[in-house]
Protein backbone atom coordinates (compact mmCIF):
# COMPACT_ATOMS: atom_id res chain seq x y z
CA UNK A 1 0.00 0.00 0.00
CA UNK A 2 2.79 2.33 1.30
CA UNK A 3 4.35 1.95 -2.20
CA UNK A 4 1.14 2.57 -4.08
CA UNK A 5 0.83 5.84 -2.77
CA UNK A 6 4.55 6.56 -3.22
CA UNK A 7 3.69 6.31 -6.76
CA UNK A 8 0.89 8.37 -7.00
CA UNK A 9 3.27 11.64 -6.12
CA UNK A 10 5.22 10.92 -9.18
CA UNK A 11 1.68 11.84 -11.30
CA UNK A 12 2.58 14.72 -13.39
CA UNK A 13 1.21 16.16 -15.98
CA UNK A 14 2.64 15.19 -19.69
CA UNK A 15 5.22 13.37 -17.60
CA UNK A 16 6.60 17.09 -16.91
CA UNK A 17 4.48 19.09 -14.74
CA UNK A 18 3.57 18.43 -10.71
CA UNK A 19 0.19 18.98 -9.99
CA UNK A 20 1.90 19.59 -6.20
CA UNK A 21 1.31 23.49 -4.97
CA UNK A 22 -0.74 24.96 -7.37
CA UNK A 23 -2.97 27.30 -5.37
CA UNK A 24 -6.56 28.85 -6.73
CA UNK A 25 -6.83 32.00 -5.61
CA UNK A 26 -10.74 32.60 -6.11
CA UNK A 27 -13.09 30.71 -3.34
CA UNK A 28 -15.59 30.32 -5.54
CA UNK A 29 -13.66 28.66 -8.41
CA UNK A 30 -12.34 26.27 -6.01
CA UNK A 31 -14.51 23.32 -6.51
CA UNK A 32 -14.80 23.62 -10.56
CA UNK A 33 -10.99 23.79 -11.16
CA UNK A 34 -10.25 19.68 -11.15
CA UNK A 35 -6.35 19.53 -10.60
CA UNK A 36 -6.60 15.85 -9.50
CA UNK A 37 -2.92 14.24 -10.83
CA UNK A 38 -3.98 12.10 -13.54
CA UNK A 39 -1.11 10.73 -16.17
CA UNK A 40 -2.97 11.40 -19.43
CA UNK A 41 -5.92 13.95 -19.74
CA UNK A 42 -8.21 11.85 -21.27
CA UNK A 43 -11.31 10.83 -19.54
CA UNK A 44 -13.44 9.59 -22.29
CA UNK A 45 -16.58 11.27 -21.57
CA UNK A 46 -17.25 9.21 -18.19
CA UNK A 47 -18.58 12.52 -16.52
CA UNK A 48 -21.48 13.03 -19.09
CA UNK A 49 -24.45 11.82 -17.62
CA UNK A 50 -23.73 13.41 -14.06
CA UNK A 51 -25.32 16.24 -12.72
CA UNK A 52 -22.00 18.57 -12.28
CA UNK A 53 -19.65 15.87 -13.81
CA UNK A 54 -17.48 18.38 -15.93
CA UNK A 55 -16.51 20.02 -12.18
CA UNK A 56 -14.53 16.63 -12.07
CA UNK A 57 -12.93 16.76 -15.03
CA UNK A 58 -9.15 17.59 -15.18
CA UNK A 59 -8.61 21.39 -16.08
CA UNK A 60 -6.36 20.68 -18.81
CA UNK A 61 -8.41 18.46 -20.32
CA UNK A 62 -11.10 20.99 -20.31
CA UNK A 63 -8.75 23.45 -22.20
CA UNK A 64 -8.35 20.59 -24.54
CA UNK A 65 -11.81 19.84 -25.58
CA UNK A 66 -12.40 23.49 -25.92
CA UNK A 67 -9.88 23.86 -28.66
CA UNK A 68 -11.03 20.64 -31.33
CA UNK A 69 -14.08 23.00 -31.24
CA UNK A 70 -14.57 24.31 -35.13
CA UNK A 71 -15.87 22.53 -37.78
CA UNK A 72 -12.35 20.40 -38.97
CA UNK A 73 -10.85 19.92 -36.27
CA UNK A 74 -13.93 18.56 -34.46
CA UNK A 75 -12.91 15.44 -32.62
CA UNK A 76 -8.98 15.50 -32.93
CA UNK A 77 -8.42 14.89 -30.04
CA UNK A 78 -5.20 13.96 -30.44
CA UNK A 79 -4.08 17.03 -32.30
CA UNK A 80 -5.66 19.17 -29.47
CA UNK A 81 -3.48 17.51 -26.81
CA UNK A 82 -0.29 17.91 -28.91
CA UNK A 83 -1.41 21.80 -29.44
CA UNK A 84 -1.75 22.24 -25.32
CA UNK A 85 1.53 20.45 -24.52
CA UNK A 86 3.65 22.10 -26.88
CA UNK A 87 2.03 25.44 -25.48
CA UNK A 88 2.48 24.19 -21.61
CA UNK A 89 6.58 24.00 -23.00
CA UNK A 90 6.66 27.01 -24.15
CA UNK A 91 4.76 28.89 -21.45
CA UNK A 92 7.18 27.03 -18.98
CA UNK A 93 10.13 28.85 -21.29
CA UNK A 94 8.72 32.44 -21.38
CA UNK A 95 7.45 32.33 -18.03
CA UNK A 96 9.51 29.51 -15.73
CA UNK A 97 6.94 29.27 -13.68
CA UNK A 98 5.17 25.43 -13.47
CA UNK A 99 2.06 25.80 -17.15
CA UNK A 100 -0.81 24.16 -14.88
CA UNK A 101 -0.29 27.73 -12.07
CA UNK A 102 -0.30 30.34 -15.34
CA UNK A 103 -3.52 28.16 -16.73
CA UNK A 104 -5.35 28.34 -12.90
CA UNK A 105 -4.19 32.25 -13.02
CA UNK A 106 -5.44 32.75 -16.48
CA UNK A 107 -9.21 31.58 -16.04
CA UNK A 108 -9.30 32.68 -12.85
CA UNK A 109 -8.90 36.35 -14.59
CA UNK A 110 -10.61 35.65 -17.68
CA UNK A 111 -13.92 34.36 -16.18
CA UNK A 112 -16.63 36.89 -15.92
CA UNK A 113 -18.73 37.72 -12.34
CA UNK A 114 -21.38 39.59 -14.11
CA UNK A 115 -23.37 39.27 -17.38
CA UNK A 116 -26.95 39.73 -18.48
CA UNK A 117 -29.68 37.72 -19.15
CA UNK A 118 -33.31 38.03 -20.98
CA UNK A 119 -36.10 38.14 -19.50
CA UNK A 120 -39.98 38.66 -21.47
CA UNK A 121 -42.12 40.84 -19.86
CA UNK A 122 -45.91 41.42 -21.38
CA UNK A 123 -44.20 41.24 -24.91
CA UNK A 124 -41.43 43.04 -23.71
CA UNK A 125 -37.91 41.70 -23.71
CA UNK A 126 -35.69 43.09 -20.91
CA UNK A 127 -32.03 42.60 -20.61
CA UNK A 128 -30.86 41.86 -16.63
CA UNK A 129 -27.59 42.28 -15.29
CA UNK A 130 -27.10 38.64 -13.39
CA UNK A 131 -24.22 36.98 -11.34
CA UNK A 132 -22.70 34.10 -12.78
CA UNK A 133 -22.55 30.91 -11.09
CA UNK A 134 -19.16 29.59 -10.68
CA UNK A 135 -18.95 26.27 -12.90
CA UNK A 136 -20.06 28.96 -16.02
CA UNK A 137 -17.43 31.16 -15.03
CA UNK A 138 -14.71 28.52 -16.00
CA UNK A 139 -16.56 27.74 -18.72
CA UNK A 140 -16.56 30.98 -20.23
CA UNK A 141 -13.07 31.55 -18.78
CA UNK A 142 -11.97 28.01 -21.34
CA UNK A 143 -13.66 29.31 -23.97
CA UNK A 144 -12.62 32.72 -24.07
CA UNK A 145 -9.20 31.43 -23.93
CA UNK A 146 -9.12 29.00 -26.96
CA UNK A 147 -11.08 31.42 -28.81
CA UNK A 148 -8.60 33.68 -28.57
CA UNK A 149 -5.79 31.44 -29.62
CA UNK A 150 -7.72 30.38 -32.51
CA UNK A 151 -8.16 34.02 -33.78
CA UNK A 152 -4.47 34.78 -33.50
CA UNK A 153 -3.37 31.59 -34.55
CA UNK A 154 -6.31 32.43 -38.44
CA UNK A 155 -4.53 34.06 -41.46
CA UNK A 156 -0.89 33.76 -39.47
CA UNK A 157 2.10 32.08 -39.65
CA UNK A 158 2.26 31.60 -36.28
CA UNK A 159 1.46 28.39 -34.81
CA UNK A 160 -1.53 27.83 -32.79
CA UNK A 161 0.55 26.28 -30.13
CA UNK A 162 1.97 29.41 -29.68
CA UNK A 163 -0.96 31.85 -29.60
CA UNK A 164 -2.67 29.09 -27.28
CA UNK A 165 0.42 30.13 -24.79
CA UNK A 166 0.65 33.74 -25.69
CA UNK A 167 -3.28 33.81 -24.69
CA UNK A 168 -2.91 31.99 -21.61
CA UNK A 169 0.11 34.11 -20.43
CA UNK A 170 -1.64 36.93 -21.27
CA UNK A 171 -4.90 36.21 -19.16
CA UNK A 172 -2.66 35.32 -16.52
CA UNK A 173 -1.09 38.62 -16.05
CA UNK A 174 -4.62 40.44 -16.46
CA UNK A 175 -3.27 42.33 -19.88
CA UNK A 176 -5.89 43.77 -21.30
CA UNK A 177 -4.17 42.82 -25.07
CA UNK A 178 -5.51 39.51 -24.17
CA UNK A 179 -8.74 38.36 -25.76
CA UNK A 180 -10.26 36.94 -23.21
CA UNK A 181 -9.59 39.51 -20.68
CA UNK A 182 -11.25 41.78 -23.70
CA UNK A 183 -14.21 39.95 -23.54
CA UNK A 184 -14.86 39.20 -20.13
CA UNK A 185 -13.82 43.31 -19.74
CA UNK A 186 -16.84 44.10 -22.53
CA UNK A 187 -19.95 41.14 -20.80
CA UNK A 188 -19.57 43.11 -17.59
CA UNK A 189 -19.44 46.36 -19.12
CA UNK A 190 -22.51 45.16 -20.60
CA UNK A 191 -24.29 44.04 -17.33
CA UNK A 192 -23.11 47.10 -15.76
CA UNK A 193 -24.92 49.17 -17.94
CA UNK A 194 -28.07 46.98 -17.80
CA UNK A 195 -28.22 46.76 -14.13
Amino acid sequence: MAMEVAGLEKIKLFGKWDYEGIEIRDPSLKKYISLKPVFVPHTGGRHEHRRFGKAEVPIVERLINKLMFPGRNTGKKHLAYNIVEKAFDIIYLKTKQNPLQVLVRAIENAAPREETTRIMYGGIVYHVAVDVSPQRRVDLALRFIAEGARLAAFNNPKPIEECLADEIIAAANNDPKSYAIQRKEEIERIALSSR
